[in-house]
């Protein structure tokens, strides 16, 4: 236990936790899913968690802190998240797969080093830096400057998902996104590299080559951290699991927990 643990914890929150669970269970490692900034547990709700659960995989994804229908936490950390998804697979019945997406990613990396999971998925990871911010800048600069300053990070149809998605679903979606605490945004100017996770559990790191929020190169990067190579789903968005090919990165992902040993 960390001496900054006991000396200065985190508050606790009311979290908002979604699940759908299979009719047979089947002893399978739970997941849990943890939205990137802005996202709720809706993001996953809408298709993947039932896609588990008909594929034999209890299904959860957790609201962090100040997002979806959990309590407002305007000023929280990347810390105060991280604790959010480290209390939630505490809470699970079995040890937990953990799935994050975007910046749920990064706050996905910062739990493993205090959770014991089977296993970890990074999808579209936003790990931060300069030049991810600077990328975001170019495409979206109206949306993206004002959270430089604090203010919210507005991301927009054309970062979020490809031609595919029909205008009306983009709208519906773009229109539930909330804020992430200022805090925990300007967290990511910085790439704050996690510690190491406890008991190396396997990492699988997935993503679009025509994501216009993170670039190749960064997904290229993060899974060599992670000693692998991308699994990549070309003519898709970031939020690939909302977007019209859906399905194609959650079986992949249920595919690889199949056959990954560690993660049974």
């Amino acid at each position: 236990m960390r001496g900054r643990e006991w000396s200065r914890p985190v508050r606790p929150a009311r979290r908002e936790v979604l699940s759908a669970v299979p009719e047979l269970e089947e002893g399978r490692p739970p997941l849990l899913f943890v939205p990137g900034f802005g996202h709720g547990a809706w993001a996953f709700a809408e298709h993947w968690l039932g896609h588990a659960a008909s594929r034999g995989f209890s299904a959860y994804a957790v609201s962090l802190r100040g997002h979806g229908g959990s309590e407002p936490a305007p000023e929280a950390t990347l810390r105060a998240y991280a604790h959010d998804v480290v209390q939630v697979a505490a809470s699970l019945p079995r040890q937990a797969v953990l799935v994050g997406h975007g910046a749920g990613a990064l706050v996905v990396a910062h739990a493993l080093a205090r959770y014991p999971a089977r296993g970890a998925v990074l999808v579209a990871p936003v790990f931060g830096g300069w030049g991810v911010l600077g990328a975001a800048l170019r495409r979206n600069p109206a949306g993206t400057l004002p959270a430089v300053f604090g203010g919210p990070l507005r991301l927009n149809r054309g970062q979020l998902f490809s031609r595919e998605l029909p205008d009306e679903e983009a709208r519906r979606y773009v229109g539930r996104l909330g804020r992430a605490g200022r805090r925990a945004q300007w967290a990511l100017l910085g790439e704050p590299v996690a510690e190491p996770a406890v008991g190396a559990p396997p990492v699988l790191v997935l993503g679009s080559p025509d994501d216009r929020v993170v670039p190749a190169s960064t997904l290229t990067r993060v899974a060599r951290r992670y000693g692998s190579a991308p699994l990549l789903f070309p003519g898709m968005g970031h939020d690939l699991m909302l977007d019209a090919r859906w399905a194609e990165p959650i079986d992949a992902i249920l595919d690889w927990l199949e056959k990954e040993p560690a993660a049974h």
